[in-house]
């Protein structure tokens, strides 16, 4: 009962974080908390399905730049979402690059927050 109410959750923050990037940074324009619902749910959806492909593909040139190019695969993936959903968009990939960077560490501070949240309780 515990895992399907912790996913809810995170999809949950994930969108309002979605939103909190908007509000940030001009570059991105989410319309409403539905749109950014949606928009988060094809963010991981995305990121689940297509970045491990491409993390592979460009593993040269991930090495080559020390990682800095999996940047870039986040940033496509943010465009990507942007792309293919009414109400969510990026006015271009450098929009789409900080707009990453932000809904990352947004996402950073919800996975931390979601752990102590539903920590099993110690004896």
């Amino acid at each position: 009962m515990l895992a399907p109410m912790k996913l809810i959750v995170r999809w949950l923050l994930l969108a309002a974080a979605l939103l909190l990037v908007a509000h940030l940074y001009p570059g991105v324009h989410v319309a409403s908390f539905g749109s950014a619902m949606i928009a988060a749910l094809v963010l991981g959806l995305l990121n689940t399905l297509v970045r491990p492909l491409l993390v592979l593909l460009t593993l040269p040139v991930t090495l080559l730049t020390l990682g800095l190019f999996l940047f870039v695969i986040n940033a496509l993936m943010f465009w990507a979402a942007a792309s293919v959903l009414q109400g969510f968009g990026v006015t271009g990939f450098g929009a789409a690059l900080i707009g990453s960077l932000i809904y990352s560490v947004a996402g950073m501070v919800i996975d931390a927050a979601m752990e102590r949240l539903f920590a099993p309780a110690s004896a």
